[in-house]
């Protein structure tokens, strides 16, 4: 009898633990440092916004979060070792407009951004402007369509990627003007720009935040935004729709992600720690002298965020003639 009572008390025992144990987990988290992955190169938009959340949440939480660069792809090598990693709240990955326009265009990725992943909190959106090296000549959008029917075939532009929202918003850009420039993909803005300042490509959709000072020192050309409002750091550059082309709305968006099965009361946590890390007056410093601002959502909105944005970007990749 001793035996069976000291077996249920055992077993009850276990059973306490394994309750108490996600818990305390969960209260404790993080005890080590944490990763987040980055799909692009460092000095990119992404890691610019991983960093400053990073610190942000590293303050927060009281342990050093880790950005790791993992370029390539458009950022799906990033997304798919991601999504196989631990689900233990210590790999985290910045998804990102490009994900999601990835899936669009190339369905079979070998992973799904709705399904391996669990949204944690929206953080940042970078406006996308229209921008052109000065030996192009061009002064406005109708400027550039023009040149561009004078040379069809002819006129280089960069992106960060391919399947990346600057890509494309050229190729939506094509074909609203009924022109055909050649794309350039690079692995994140820093090389983009760097090649369009040397005049090696002649125009590119690009964030703001990477293009801004270039266009103040007057080695590019800003044309126009791409987004449905003037940007904040360029209030007197005129929208798409006010140079002429209707119903252009682009901007690059970061979000924090784990991989689904992640414990939810880390989940949790994470989602509470995240605004006020990118809303603290020195990430607000950091991320407006870039020309980013701050987004607002947990895991729901986040998640209907991803549906809207899906079906936004197979309406434009089917009129960009990129998906069937």
């Amino acid at each position: 009898m001793r035996a069976i009572i000291g077996a249920i008390a055992s077993a009850a025992l276990l059973t306490a633990v394994a309750v108490i144990t996600p818990a305390r987990s969960a209260e404790d988290y993080p005890t080590r440092p944490v990763r987040i992955m980055v799909g692009f190169i460092p000095a990119s938009a992404a890691d610019i916004t991983a960093r400053v959340l990073g610190n942000g949440l590293g303050k927060l939480l009281g342990q050093q979060f880790v950005v790791e660069n993992k370029p390539g792809a458009g950022s799906n090598l990033a997304a798919e070792a991601s999504a196989r990693a631990p689900k233990d709240g210590y790999s985290l990955f910045l998804g990102s407009s490009a994900n999601l326009t990835n899936q669009v265009i190339t369905p079979n990725l070998g992973f799904d951004m709705m399904k391996d992943f669990a949204p944690i909190a929206l953080a940042t959106i970078a406006p996308v402007i229209l921008v052109v090296h000065p030996s192009t000549g061009v002064k406005s959008v109708g400027e550039l369509i023009a040149l561009a029917k004078a040379k069809p075939g002819e006129i280089l532009y960069a992106s960060t990627g391919v399947g990346t929202a600057p890509h494309l918003a050229a190729e939506l850009f094509d074909a609203r003007a009924g022109v055909k420039m050649v794309h350039v993909p690079y692995q994140g803005s820093p090389q983009a720009v760097t090649d369009l300042i040397a005049g090696r490509t002649a125009v590119m959709f690009s964030p703001a935040s990477a293009v801004i000072a270039q266009v103040e020192a007057g080695k590019l050309i800003a044309l126009a935004s791409a987004a449905n409002k003037r940007p904040s750091v360029a209030l007197n550059l005129p929208t798409m729709a006010e140079a002429g082309m209707a119903d252009f709305d682009t901007s690059i968006w970061f979000g924090l992600m784990a991989p689904a099965g992640t414990p939810q009361e880390i989940i949790d946590k994470l989602t509470r720690a995240v605004p006020e890390a990118i809303r603290s007056s020195e990430a607000q410093t950091a991320l407006k002298s870039q020309g980013f601002d701050a987004l607002t959502g947990g895991p729901e909105e986040f998640a209907r965020f991803m549906v809207a944005e899906t079906a936004k970007w197979t309406e434009a990749a089917k009129a960009a003639g990129l998906k069937k």
